[in-house]
């Protein structure tokens, strides 16, 4: 009998480092060779094959692999029909979603989407964009660009729709944002017929069950603290908590452990409140995995 395999896509490019990242968090350990498209990962049912994210959704839909992370961005784009198991929010820099947007270069007499009639545009995402212009009732030429898009516009093209993050790169290629085409979140699909098959349906649900814990983790951290019984309430208003905290009583009966999970920016500003409420003895820990 052969050994069960699920193969799974994981995005070439922009998006692969942080999506090793999110899979080591998550307990699964990706190693990349340079020259190999067929990583190695420490768990023997899964098969990890390197695709670019724009071409993930094809190749899940064809069946060549049963799963894959990508942006929704490119599942539109190639109007896959896929199965969506999961939204990982995660990005190149952030935890947060992309944006496409239309820029012109700064002095353009493009104000507007509307100001497009009869223009040139240029992007890789084709199909959203050709879309988003029918439903604004503009018309006009929108072509593939094979990339440096964003040095188009110097070039004669009168406006560009790419996607970004902090929109620095735009700034830096003298570029202003007109409007937004859409937003993108990365994605995590299977293909339908291995959705049907209950081994790797629940495999896939495993996988997305801890990455999902591993993103709800980013940027948080476990906390705990000593106080005496007295002073409880008053420590449990202060906290920011994402659930209601633990609370264990210690040898002492007169004394409490308090322990949470709050963001790690509000640390320095809560600990001295905190202990000034009567908390004292703080330990701070780093979070892989926050599932509930």
């Amino acid at each position: 009998m052969s050994k069960k395999v699920l193969k799974i896509g994981i995005p070439k490019g922009s998006l692969q480092e942080a999506t090793v990242r999110l899979f080591d968090k998550a307990g699964y350990k990706i190693k990349i060779s340079s020259r190999s498209y067929f990583p190695d990962i420490d768990d023997d049912e899964i098969e990890v094959i390197l695709f670019r994210a724009q071409e993930m959704s094809r190749y899940v839909e064809d069946g060549i692999i049963d799963c894959g992370i990508t942006g929704n961005d490119w599942i539109e784009e190639n109007s896959s029909d896929v199965k969506k198991v999961a939204e990982l929010v995660y990005a190149k820099q952030s935890m947060k979603p992309v944006k496409w947007v239309l820029a012109v270069l700064k002095g353009s007499s493009i104000k507007g989407v509307k100001d497009l009639k009869g223009k040139k545009v240029a992007t890789e995402l084709v199909n959203v964009t050709k879309r988003f212009l029918r439903k604004k009732n503009v018309k006009a030429e929108v072509e593939f660009s094979w990339g440096a898009t964003e040095v188009k516009p110097k070039m004669g093209i009168d406006a560009i729709v790419e996607v970004t993050e902090t929109g620095n790169s735009l700034r830096a290629n003298d570029l202003k944002i007109v409007e937004t085409v859409c937003e993108s979140t990365t994605r995590f699909i299977a293909n339908k017929k291995a959705w049907r098959d209950a081994w790797k349906k629940e495999k896939i649900e495993r996988i997305t069950l801890l990455l999902r814990g591993a993103i709800l983790a980013e940027g948080k951290v476990g906390l705990k603290m000593n106080a005496r019984k007295v002073d409880v309430k008053k420590i449990i208003k202060i906290l920011p908590a994402i659930k209601t905290p633990t609370v264990s009583m210690l040898f002492d009966e007169k004394w409490v452990d308090i322990e949470t999970v709050i963001d790690e920016e509000t640390l320095k500003k809560l600990i001295p409140r905190l202990r000034k409420a009567g908390a004292e003895g703080f330990i701070e820990y780093p979070l892989n995995k926050v599932i509930y």
